[in-house]
């Protein structure tokens, strides 16, 4: 279990802002990828003895259609820190919006099939 805790701050012009904690003194590692490739010029700022500003430029493969992710991690153990979740382009038309919709109906279905059952096992 990683000894590094990062939250979010905002994401703004095409960087991402997050705060990485520290269970005692000491640089932290963290990795930064995207599709498997170390995203370049991430940079972390030490603003106290446990406290890191870490700054994630959204590389430009990342802008792109469909769902893209950015995984952060401590490079110690592998643990995942936190994650940039990118969403573009014509996957939005299919996206989880248009899920649950599909799922509302399917339940609507099945609601109206199970009360016709118990009306007709009366």
């Amino acid at each position: 279990m990683s000894r590094l805790t990062l939250t979010p701050t905002h994401l703004l012009e095409g960087t991402w802002h997050g705060t990485l904690t520290q269970d005692g003194p000491g640089e932290p590692n963290i990795r930064v990828t995207h599709l498997g490739q170390d995203v370049p010029n991430v940079t972390m700022r030490c603003t106290s003895e446990t406290e890191w500003q870490v700054t994630v430029p959204i590389p430009a493969a990342a802008i792109a259609d469909g769902v893209q992710t950015i995984l952060i991690e401590d490079a110690a153990d592998d643990t995942q820190l936190n994650h940039i979740t990118l969403i573009a382009g014509e996957a939005l038309a299919e996206d989880i919006r248009a899920e649950v919709e599909l799922l509302r109906a399917e339940l609507d279905m099945l609601k109206r099939a199970f009360r016709r059952h118990c009306v007709e096992s009366n």
